[in-house]
Order: C-alpha cells, then sequence, then structure tokens
C-alpha cells in the first residue's frame, strides 16, 4: 500500500489558549438520534464549539464541533467527573438541632454532620466547653478543637450571627446548613422540680423557647447523657442520642470473617471449578452467585457428616471469580505453635492469620475464655523466637478501671503497667509450663528469655513513635475510640504486625458502646484488605465453669 503524499503548505500553529482549550476532555462518539439533537442541553460537561476558535485552528480540526446533548442523554464519563448533587435525606424543613456540650466533646467535629440541618449553641454550652479545656485529657483536647472550629467560623466581620453561620465555610462540603449562636437572653418557666441554675436544666428551656418560637420546624436535643434524653422527653421536648459516630446500628451486623458454605456447594461449584497444588495446600478456583458475598481473607467451611470437611481461606477474588486455598491444620500437636494447639474450628481460622507473614493487621473478638491473648502469645512468641521474624513482642493496652481507681501507681513505666497485664502473666505460665522435660532450671531461664523480648508500653506515650519489625499486640481494645485505635495502628513501621484483641460486650470506657469502639471501627474498616484477617472467636475453651458462666450470667 502506497504511502499518502506529504503536505505541500505549512500547517497554521495554535495559540496557548487554543491549545488549552482543546486538550479539554470531549464527548464520546456515541450516536445521537436526530430527533434529539433539536432539544436543548440542560445538562452535562460543557463541549468545545470550534466556532468561536480563529480560521487557522478550525482549518486544523474540522471535526470538532459536537451537537449539543440533549438531557435525555447521559453525559459520558470523562477524566474530571462532574459532582453528583446532594440528595436531601427528609422532606420538609431542615431541621434545627440543638448540642449538648457532651456531644462536642466526644466529637469535636460534630458541628459537621448534620448534612443540610441547622445547629443552635446554648450559650451555657460554650461556658462549659470554657471549663473544660484545659488539661492533657482526650476530653480536654476535643474542647480545644472544638474552640478552635468555632473561632474559624465565627471570623468572618461581615455575617450577622443572628443570620446563621454557613458550616461549610471551613471547607466541610458536607455540612449544607447553618450554625446559630444563642445571642439574647431567654427566660423559660420551666416546672418547679427543675433547678433553675443547672446547665442541663437551662438547654432544656432553651429547646423549650426554640419549639415555641419556630412552630412549624423540628427542634431536636442532641445528647450522650441519658438522663438528658429522658428529661427532654418528660417536658415533651424531641431528644436524640449522637449516632453518627457509630459504625453499626446493631452488634450483631459486624463483620465477623468466617462463612458457612452452603450444603450444595459442590453440586453447584464443582462444574466449573478449578483445582491445582501448589507447596503443599490445595486451591479452587470458584465462580457462581456466592463469590460477590465473599471477601479477601475470610474462612469458608463446609462440613457434612459423612465426607471429608473443608476449610479454606479466600485469597483472591477477579471480577467474578474467587479463589480459595486450604488451611494449614494447627489442631494437630505437629503443627502446634509454641505448644499450643487450636482446640476449635475458629482457634484454628485464627492462628492462620496469626502465622501468616503477609498479613499485617489481625483482629479477633470473643467473650471471655476463647483463646485469644493465649494464642496471640504463642504466635508472637514463636515469630520472635523460633523464626526470628519480628525483634520483639509490644504489649499496650487502656488503663480503664472495671471498679474503683486504687490511684497511683510507683515505678517505672513498664512497673506502672504492671498491675494493668495481669492476663499477660497468667498467659506466660501457661506457656512456660508447655515443656515439661526442662526442668525447674529451665523453665526459669526460659522465662527470662521470655520476658526480655516482651515490652510492656503505655497507651499515653504512643504519639510519634514508629514500631519496626515489632510484634505490637492490643489487649482490650474495645475500651478505646477510633481516634485512639487510629493513633495506635498508624505507629506500624516495615515489618511491623499488629493484633487487636477484644470482647465487645465488656466495655468499660464511658459513652463508648459496641457500634462506637474503635474495634468495631477498625474490623469494619479493614474487612476485605488482602493483609488484614479478622476472626470472631465462638466457643470458650478456658474451662466449664467460665464457659457456663458466660452463658447464664
Amino acid at each position: 500500500m502506497p504511502l499518502p503524499k506529504p503536505p505541500a503548505t505549512k500547517a497554521a500553529l495554535l495559540s496557548p489558549t487554543d491549545f488549552d482549550a482543546q486538550a479539554a476532555p470531549r464527548a464520546g462518539k456515541k450516536s445521537i438520534k436526530p430527533a434529539a439533537l433539536a432539544e436543548p442541553a440542560s445538562s452535562g460537561p460543557t463541549l468545545l464549539d470550534t466556532t468561536t476558535l480563529p480560521p487557522a485552528a478550525r482549518a486544523v480540526e474540522p471535526q470538532v464541533r459536537q451537537p449539543a446533548r440533549p438531557a435525555s442523554v447521559a453525559a459520558p464519563a470523562g477524566p474530571q467527573p462532574r459532582p453528583r448533587a446532594r440528595k436531601t435525606r427528609s422532606e420538609g424543613p431542615p431541621k434545627l438541632f440543638v448540642l449538648d456540650t457532651n456531644v462536642l466533646m466526644h466529637d469535636p467535629m460534630s458541628l459537621f454532620r448534620f448534612e443540610e440541618h441547622d445547629v443552635f449553641l446554648p450559650m451555657i454550652t460554650l461556658e462549659e466547653l470554657d471549663s473544660h479545656k484545659k488539661g492533657m485529657s482526650e476530653v480536654a483536647r476535643n474542647a480545644r478543637q472544638v474552640s478552635r472550629e468555632l473561632d474559624a467560623l465565627a471570623t468572618d466581620a461581615k455575617l450577622d450571627p443572628k443570620d446563621g453561620i454557613p458550616l461549610a465555610k471551613t471547607g466541610h462540603k458536607d455540612a449544607a446548613g447553618k450554625l446559630f449562636f444563642q445571642t439574647r437572653l431567654i427566660d423559660v418557666r420551666l416546672p418547679d422540680g427543675l433547678p433553675q441554675g443547672k446547665a442541663d436544666n437551662q438547654i432544656l428551656g432553651v429547646v423549650q423557647s426554640l419549639r415555641e418560637q419556630h412552630a412549624g420546624r423540628d427542634v431536636v436535643l442532641v445528647s450522650k447523657d441519658i438522663n438528658m434524653r429522658v428529661k427532654a422527653r418528660a417536658l415533651g421536648l424531641a431528644a436524640e442520642d449522637y449516632f453518627n459516630d457509630k459504625v453499626l446500628e446493631d452488634g450483631d451486623l459486624l463483620y465477623t470473617g468466617v462463612l458457612p458454605l452452603p450444603a450444595d456447594f459442590w453440586e453447584r461449584h464443582g462444574k466449573t471449578m478449578e483445582s491445582w497444588q501448589q507447596g503443599g495446600q490445595t486451591y479452587y478456583r470458584i465462580s457462581g452467585p456466592l463469590v460477590p458475598a465473599l471477601m479477601v481473607n475470610q474462612f469458608v467451611y463446609l462440613e457434612t457428616p459423612g465426607a471429608a470437611a473443608l476449610y479454606a481461606r479466600v485469597t483472591e477474588i477477579t471480577g467474578r471469580t474467587a479463589v480459595l486455598r486450604t488451611l494449614k491444620d494447627y489442631t494437630h500437636t505437629k503443627n502446634s505453635v509454641w505448644g499450643v494447639t487450636a482446640r476449635n474450628r475458629e482457634q484454628n481460622f485464627a492462628l492462620n492469620l496469626l502465622m501468616d507473614p503477609d498479613c499485617d493487621f489481625v483482629s479477633l473478638t470473643g467473650t471471655a475464655g476463647t483463646g485469644k491473648t493465649l494464642m496471640s502469645l504463642a504466635a508472637g512468641l514463636s515469630q520472635v523466637l523460633d523464626d526470628r521474624r519480628y525483634t520483639e513482642i509490644i504489649v499496650t493496652r487502656v488503663t480503664v478501671p472495671v471498679g474503683e481507681d486504687i490511684g497511683f501507681l510507683p515505678g517505672t513505666e513498664e512497673e506502672k503497667m504492671g498491675p494493668w497485664m495481669g492476663a499477660l502473666d497468667d498467659n506466660l505460665e501457661v506457656l512456660a509450663r508447655a515443656d515439661g522435660t526442662a526442668g525447674e532450671w529451665g523453665r526459669a531461664a526460659t522465662q527470662d528469655l521470655v520476658r526480655s523480648k516482651i515490652k510492656i508500653k503505655s497507651l499515653n506515650f504512643m504519639r510519634g513513635r514508629t514500631f519496626l519489625n515489632k510484634f505490637v499486640l492490643i489487649d482490650e481494645a474495645q475500651n478505646l475510640t477510633p481516634k485512639q485505635m487510629k493513633t495506635l495502628i498508624t505507629r506500624a513501621g516495615p515489618g511491623t504486625k499488629i493484633v487487636c484483641l477484644g470482647n465487645l460486650a465488656q466495655i468499660d470506657t464511658p459513652y463508648l458502646t459496641e457500634g462506637s469502639s474503635g474495634l468495631t471501627y477498625a474490623v469494619d474498616r479493614f474487612k476485605g484488605w488482602p493483609h488484614s484477617g479478622h476472626v470472631m472467636l465462638a466457643r470458650g475453651e478456658r474451662s466449664r465453669l467460665a464457659d457456663f458462666a458466660s452463658e447464664v450470667l
């Protein structure tokens, strides 16, 4: 085929402005019906019209102009898609939420969590914020952050606080409402049984006055204080808890990490299944309706009477296919981890995660006595002392007492954390007794060696640290807030593994529930990540007394 003739004349050059205009995203090459061309365009990205370009530019690009797109034709995806319009979740006028002080001190960004609704702050709320801003506690830090956010919102002298301050002013585009301050004294007569000078009753008076002023608008009190909400409802006022910090509405919806396979799994997937062996393990590639329900590092099992059981782990999900890999059997004594073997199905799943070097984050939940701490310590000691995969074990936990506080503890940081690590000492005694042939001197030497590889650190001094090649064990993680959980997990450096243990039924931190716990937050955010795994341990193995007590008490 002969080549075309070279051009006889030099092409015209585009100006920089025209060149940038030509680089703008163009419409797709979809065909449009002639009847739709006459309709005016009402949406979609702006199209480049070459009629405004100089003649030379039109000579270079004669086919750039596109017909106007009708409103009924969807705009094609471009490099910079048009932002989707926000949808108002409620009908009618926006609500007016009156915030209690404890909401602001619980979540400093709660001002911007109410979408299109307005927020009202009584003056007594600002007074209480000012009284709680001193100190180094989490509450004091949150109070100072709220004060900075309010200062940034109220700095514009052109805005009248009586008309409301747009909450999106500081860059929070999700907050489409306005912020109102109490600018005048409100004299409301509350029932005689309520003291007029108490801060909670003053806020109730403000809510009652606002409801009278805005008769056609919903005025709702938002408070973390249960008694405050009860008093508000007793007075006929609308009151709600602050739900935005909750990851899940119901704790039963939490990701368990385990999925039982249907009884007809082999019949439905056997014809299209591929299987192969690699490294002593069997792999299955499946496709079908089960794949959308799977997640990476999720465990699946099939136990059928009279047939061999299948225990596998999802290692890869590509499109409509998933790859399952059989597990290493840690219930057998030949695969024991520092003398510990799995006693049930979920413990076997947990040990597969704990011993996997590619799994950087592991979370284990379950009731008391399910073996969370014992398995984690055994896996840590095996990988620190035997495999030399990590240099040492770092153990930390939240120092929230169950009963009355016993006061300040003497000694260094590790000595102060000693009374909080009773569970660690109990499990180390179990692991030290695993070898009965070593004798008393051998067990003492082993215990000293184990102790030298375990460092106990306080949560208060974690900010700014970086852990390199460490096995970090976070015990009682259900008492952590989402912010504290983020602080701890972001300490991980190269080669570090973080294990979070907790029982969501034993939360001791005030204002923290199963739905708003940092452990729930981490499990929900990390599910499906290829380098993390979660298992909810179902059966206790401590003793028959502990199992019965956890069920009936």
